[in-house]
């Protein structure tokens, strides 16, 4: 079934679209009653349905009920209220085209421009204990069409089905949205009425009903600081980590077809601000059953960005590749230090820190830092004075959560209780996908190793390479890692050549190069780059080996007087 036609000339541009008109119809009334003053101080007119109506009624609002507006009142205890051409035809009509604004004349029905719904509590009922037709009755009908019409008609009409956004649509009550807002609220409305619908039929099939039918509530910090739709560039509906629930049953991701069947079952968390940039729309999807970034909760701080996300998944990587304390920091998804604790050391996850932010201060200047155990007072009061946009870790003390709170601007985030990695990664590429298990090859110890030049090395030093080549793991490739002391002390990564990691490296190292170890995430294809490693005076080399030239490059270690291990297994990161 084919939709109508338009010729594209005949759409009139509208961008800015006041609001003049509000249809407000909400299960959770939360809110509703501040929205509706700040609409009608703004001159809105506001129709709305029901309980809200008389909500609105009883709070001295002026409010027109639906009955009156379709001229037919409510039927079928309920089941009847909002279907009707008067309501529909005002959420439909594509006002950039003439002949449907004149046919709302015709009709004698005015149009919406601010649509407010939130949907019957389905999931809160199931899990109630309800059963049949008590469940049945609360699944909503109206609602998710006037949210569908609405969204679909997102050119003319704003779309609210969260109530954490009604601080935003408040104070835009005398501008209205522009279109690019308007969309933004039209796909999380999409995904809103999707999540509902999946619920609904997993119930019917007798599965575990997991998707929230509304989304959970802010945290407190959350809630104080919304995301800005009244900007030039919106993202939807605010950051906030899921309300506690009912934990699902766990999804077998361990293999390809497991993991996509999970991500037929992803649900949405929250949209988000923005993608990448500004300009790109994004949201948040949970696995069933998972224990990962996703559901961590945030304690502290702004919402949670796209690449907030991109960056604390990629620095919990590196900090969990470890089982000693140890800390990673990430910017841009790159490690700029990773370390483990100093022997020793009185506060270990502090020392760690200390060491890891000490490889390159300059680039962990508003990076992401993940800790691999509790955060302590003595390493809140170091990442206090640094600015940082994330902090995430398996908890903090409380004094150390309070010294960190003190910074408006770092989010905080406590891990889910047995965070783990899914069994499976997934990439999208045009046209479909690539499954894979995660990098998880354990051939950390060098007794797997094949030493091809030099000397055996002391213990110390076999230690270190041993942390590099484990560090090196999560360095985008190409990947070159120096380290001294189970600490990274220069890294070199994302270059589309080898020798241009093996500069960068050393430059960042800069006298800590000489005496450290050095570790590559794939072969030398040349001597040249080891030779800049050795020039600037490391001790020992760990790479996986395999090239054409292996042995032109063991000759250069053994020139050198150089022990140089062979993994036999890369560790790529594209």
């Amino acid at each position: 079934m084919s939709g109508p036609q338009h010729d594209p000339s005949l759409y009139r541009p509208r961008d800015q679209v006041p609001f003049r008109r509000a249809l407000l119809s909400v299960s959770d009334k939360a809110g509703v009653v501040e929205l509706g003053e700040a609409l009608a101080a703004a001159g809105v007119e506001l129709v709305s349905t029901g309980s809200t109506a008389k909500l609105l009624a009883d709070a001295g609002l002026p409010v027109t009920e639906v009955a009156r507006v379709t001229g037919f009142a409510e039927a079928l205890d309920g089941r009847v209220k909002t279907l009707h051409p008067a309501i529909h035809a005002g959420l439909l009509a594509d006002l950039r085209l003439e002949h449907h604004e004149r046919q709302l004349v015709e009709l004698g029905i005015a149009p919406f421009e601010l649509v407010v719904v939130n949907l019957y509590p389905f999931v809160e009922t199931v899990r109630s204990g309800a059963e049949g037709d008590a469940v049945v009755e609360q699944i909503d009908i109206g609602g998710p069409a006037m949210v569908r019409a609405s969204a679909k008609n997102h050119a003319n009409v704003a779309i609210v089905t969260d109530p954490r956004v009604y601080p935003l649509i408040a104070r835009a009550a005398g501008t209205g949205l522009t279109l690019l807002q308007r969309r933004a609220l039209a796909r999380d409305a999409f995904a809103h009425t999707a999540a509902y619908d999946g619920a609904v039929a997993r119930w019917f099939a007798g599965e575990p009903v997991e998707a929230p039918a509304a989304p959970a509530a802010p945290a407190p910090a959350a809630q104080a600081e919304p995301p800005a739709l009244v900007e030039p560039m919106p993202g939807g509906t605010p950051a906030a980590p899921p309300a506690p629930a009912p934990e699902p049953a766990a999804a077998d991701t361990s293999s390809a077809s497991g993991l996509l069947r999970a991500v037929g079952a992803a649900t949405l968390v929250q949209g988000l601000r923005y993608g990448e940039n500004s300009h790109q729309h994004a949201g948040l999807f949970a696995l069933p059953g998972g224990r990962g970034i996703t559901q961590a909760e945030l304690l502290h701080g702004k919402p949670m960005s796209f690449n907030n996300y991109v960056d604390a998944d990629a620095a919990l990587r590196a900090a969990y590749d470890f089982h000693e304390p140890a800390v990673a920091v990430v910017k841009h998804a790159n490690p700029c230090g990773i370390a483990i604790a100093a022997p020793g050391a009185a506060d270990p996850i502090a020392s760690a820190h200390e060491r890891a932010h000490a490889c390159d201060p300059v680039s962990a200047f508003g990076g992401v830092i993940a800790a691999n155990r509790t955060v302590t007072l003595a390493m809140a009061e170091t990442v206090a004075g640094i600015f940082t946009e994330v902090v995430v870790a398996p908890d903090f003390e409380p004094e150390a959560l309070e010294v960190l709170s003190r910074k408006k601007n770092v989010r905080l985030l406590r891990l889910p209780e047995g965070y783990a990695r899914e069994g499976s990664e997934l990439r999208q590429v045009s046209g479909g996908l690539l499954v894979q298990q995660p990098d998880t090859f354990d051939a950390f110890s060098s007794h797997t190793w094949r030493r091809a030049s030099g000397s055996h090395v002391s213990d110390a030093v076999l230690a270190d390479l041993e942390f590099a080549w484990r560090a090196c793991r999560s360095v985008k490739s190409n990947a070159i890692l120096l380290a001294s002391g189970g600490a990274s002390v220069g890294v070199g990564m994302g270059q589309v050549n080898r020798l241009d990691s093996c500069r960068l490296a050393v430059a960042r190292a800069g006298e800590r190069a000489a005496g450290s170890v050095a570790a590559s995430d794939a072969f030398f294809p040349f001597a040249d780059g080891l030779q800049i490693l050795l020039d600037a005076g490391i001790s020992a080399v760990v790479q996986p080996g395999g090239s054409v030239r292996d042995d032109e490059v063991i000759a250069a270690a053994e020139a050198a007087g150089i022990t140089m291990y062979l993994t036999g297994e890369r560790h790529f990161a594209h």
